[in-house]
């Protein structure tokens, strides 16, 4: 055990956080320094990380946040924590059409890796000794897999029917998780999110693509019509749901995160368009080819960590899009978070 790792078992309670480069990875782990747990945070570093947070987190936090440059398939030994929070994940869906195998290895591969992992610290792990207690694993999911809803909204326990391989991975990973929770022992929990929005999100995904395409006067890419309807939730909501389902939710339950707001594609472009200054018709919107597969609808119901765990969202799409849109006008032009010429992603 090296000094670091020493320092971070006496002191305080410690998250090992995967993907905590990510979009909401990233937005956790600032919560999770604020609040005076010490994380270590393993990514890879792909093309949707944000390689520049680690220089923030490692400046304000010297002394509790480390980093591990890996991949989590690749990962011999776990480093020691109190809970794991499990963001690492491919979720680009266009991308899955294109190759789902590289979904299947991070998704599905990376996950069972992990338990794996945690199977083996019954005891001792490799160098590690282990509090008497294995650590939970929090794992986070997502809305899509259970494909699309026309009406109404899907429950904790309703049964998966993803339409991607994206998604269908992350639903496999889910059934890992359940499997070794019942095999091992594995103290889990697992959350579902319906779509997030906020500062710092890869501009493949539909808000700051509206907003960075809007900002160069680049025309909006919609998937076909843009009817396609979806929940939305602020990241920080998301995050303090996740927050509270670690210290607070039940072992070996499943919390739906879900905020009551609802708007279909074209909604969220004349928003962000309107925010602008810009209308949407012909010149700011391109619709293209639609996606295969597409889901009609999203909705989750999140009666269950309102009513058990006493959380509900506090921000609104238009209350929080002035402010997102700054953001991106302060750092247009960085290489993250930039124009993105492809299609959007729902």
């Amino acid at each position: 055990m090296n000094i670091m790792e020493d320092q971070i078992k006496k002191n305080s309670k410690t998250v090992l956080v995967t993907g905590g480069l990510g979009f909401i990875g990233g937005h956790f782990i600032d919560l999770l320094l604020e609040n005076g747990f010490a994380v270590v945070n393993v990514d890879k570093i792909t093309y949707a990380s944000n390689p520049k947070l680690n220089d923030v987190f490692s400046g304000n936090y010297p002394e509790k946040y480390r980093f591990i440059k890996k991949d989590i398939n690749d990962l011999e030994e776990l480093p020691y924590a109190d809970y794991i929070v499990h963001f690492a994940a491919e979720s680009h869906v266009d991308n899955s059409i294109i190759d789902g195998m590289v979904f299947t290895r991070s998704n599905v591969f990376g996950t069972q890796n992990l338990l794996n992992l945690l199977a083996k610290t019954r005891g001792k792990n490799l160098m590690h000794e282990w509090p008497m207690n294995q650590p939970e694993f929090i794992h986070i999911s997502t809305d899509e897999v259970f494909g699309d809803i026309e009406t109404g909204f899907f429950k904790e326990d309703d049964r998966h029917n993803p339409s991607n391989p994206y998604a269908a991975s992350k639903s496999a990973a889910e059934m890992l998780v359940v499997a070794y929770g019942r095999t091992y022992g594995i103290p889990y929990k697992i959350t579902r999110s319906t779509n997030n929005y906020g500062p710092r999100q890869h501009p493949e995904k539909l808000v700051p693509h509206c907003i960075t395409r809007g900002i160069s006067g680049n025309k909006i890419r919609i998937h076909g019509a843009g009817n396609q309807k979806r929940n939305w939730i602020h990241v920080e909501d998301n995050c303090r749901a996740i927050f509270k389902v670690m210290l607070e939710g039940r072992p070996g339950e499943i919390y739906n995160i879900s905020s009551p707001e609802e708007y279909s594609v074209n909604d969220i472009a004349r928003m962000v368009l309107e925010k602008l200054g810009n209308r949407a018709d012909t010149a700011t919107v391109d619709h293209v080819q639609d996606r295969s597969g597409q889901d009609v609808r999203y909705a989750l119901d999140s009666a269950k960590i309102k009513e058990k765990l006493g959380w509900s969202a506090r921000s609104t799409f238009q209350d929080s899009v002035g402010d997102i849109i700054e953001y991106y006008k302060q750092n247009h032009g960085n290489p993250h978070n930039g124009p993105h010429e492809g299609n959007i992603v729902l």
